[in-house]
């Protein structure tokens, strides 16, 4: 009988081993798909089976997978990306190919475009930011100007708050249009930039497996004028009335953007007109851990259980608060080391210490999700203890980062 695997298109490096991980527990052999397997550390460390093609080229997956389907039993097709979510709409298409379930294609490009996206919320009458499309230096001036200053300057396609930022006044605008226009910028489509009103107010993330509100999140981010994510909390807290507002408008998203299958991540920020949508990710969130530790629930293992075909369990098997802070570095320069992890591990009710970075590395930091050198998450029956955990451990890690030289 042909051993079932489960085929796994790119990695990720925060929730790609964990994938890997899950598929084995489920008794799947996991098999990666990359265009540069190297660039995912834990494939190599834990000598796991990659197979290196385009996975832009949707003809070479086939080929591929149509060659696995010789030794394997392929049981499913998922997959992930630290940039270009279009992958997903490949992913989609590569499970139609094979009759296995997946997302539809069609909804998953609809919402990796991000004015798309908008068109469709507004249309359905979903709370957005306001927005305007434009395609250069005059385009995201005027849109500006009508829009209102303070805007936010996004590319219309891409993840991990990459080329994103606030720009307060016309300078700040001027220098991010030409960071965005001028070639420093990698496009992962035609350049296409999405001005938009800063909504303001609290951010929540909501965490959705088909048509579930699992629960909802509350973040905080770093420094303006980037979006680099600070620290987290799940589930937040919020008033009965808060939580089913904000329920009740991520559910019309999925409606609005034909999402019915698999997880599903949207952003929202409070603001004086309740709860606004800033964006709708066709994914599971980057760190789905804070969900397990605070419910019981892993929204990976389920994912893939729903990728095989298999019935889910969405049942929370207990209900605690979780807590996340991000490792972010106070300036550029050689990283010369980083220490006290295994302290912090050590304190009671601390969940996962990670370094995501090794001593004598460059660190330059971009105003994105790569500027994280590593993540702490605490777990406990309430939100001060666990408050007073994740502070407890942070306070043991420390670094050192000498400046690069400057002429």
């Amino acid at each position: 009988m042909a051993r079932r695997a489960l085929i796994l298109v790119e990695g990720h490096r925060g929730i790609g081993l964990r994938y890997v991980q899950a598929a084995q527990r489920l008794g799947l052999h996991p098999i990666t798909l990359s265009a540069d397997p190297a660039r995912h550390g834990y494939l190599a460390a834990e000598k796991l089976e990659a197979i290196p093609v385009d996975t832009e080229n949707l003809d070479a997956l086939i080929q591929v997978c149509s060659r696995l389907s010789v030794t394997y039993d392929i049981a499913g097709i998922t997959g992930f990306t630290d940039l270009d979510e279009s992958l997903y709409a490949t992913i989609g298409k590569l499970c139609r190919h094979f009759d296995l379930p997946g997302p539809n294609p069609a909804s998953i490009e609809r919402c990796c475009n991000k004015f798309t996206q908008r068109q469709l919320l507004a249309e359905a009458g979903i709370p957005i930011p306001a927005y305007r499309l434009a395609t250069n230096a005059a385009d995201v001036a005027s849109s500006a100007a009508q829009i209102g200053l303070p805007v936010i300057l996004k590319p219309a396609a891409g993840s991990g708050s990459c080329g994103v930022r606030l720009c307060r006044d016309v300078d700040e605008l001027t220098e991010h249009t030409s960071y965005l226009m001028g070639g420093t910028h990698t496009w992962v489509s035609s350049p296409r930039i999405l001005v938009e009103e800063f909504a303001q107010g609290p951010y929540y993330a909501v965490h959705i497996m088909g048509n579930e509100v699992i629960g909802i999140e509350a973040a905080a981010f770093h420094h303006p004028p980037h979006f680099v994510f600070r620290e987290g909390t799940f589930p937040a807290p919020l008033t009965h009335d808060e939580y089913k507002r904000i329920a009740d408008v991520s559910l019309s998203c999925l409606g609005a953007l034909g999402l019915a299958w698999g997880p599903t991540a949207i952003e929202l920020r409070w603001t004086k007109r309740g709860p606004v949508v800033i964006e709708v990710n066709p994914r599971i969130s980057g760190g789905p851990q804070p969900v397990q530790l605070a419910y019981g629930v892993d929204l990976i293992t389920e994912h893939i259980k729903l990728v095989i075909g298999d019935e889910c369990n969405l049942r929370r098997s207990h209900s605690h608060v979780s807590a996340w802070r991000s490792l972010l570095p106070d300036r550029d320069g050689i990283l010369d080391w980083i220490g006290g992890d295994n302290r912090a591990a050590a304190v009671p009710g601390v969940a996962e210490v990670s370094f995501f970075v090794k001593p004598k590395t460059p660190i330059v930091r971009k105003g994105d999700y790569r500027d994280s050198m590593g993540c702490v998450i605490a777990v406990s029956p309430s939100l001060a203890q666990t408050e007073e955990i994740l502070q407890r451990a942070v306070d043991l890690i420390s670094w050192s980062i000498t400046p690069f030289p400057t002429e």
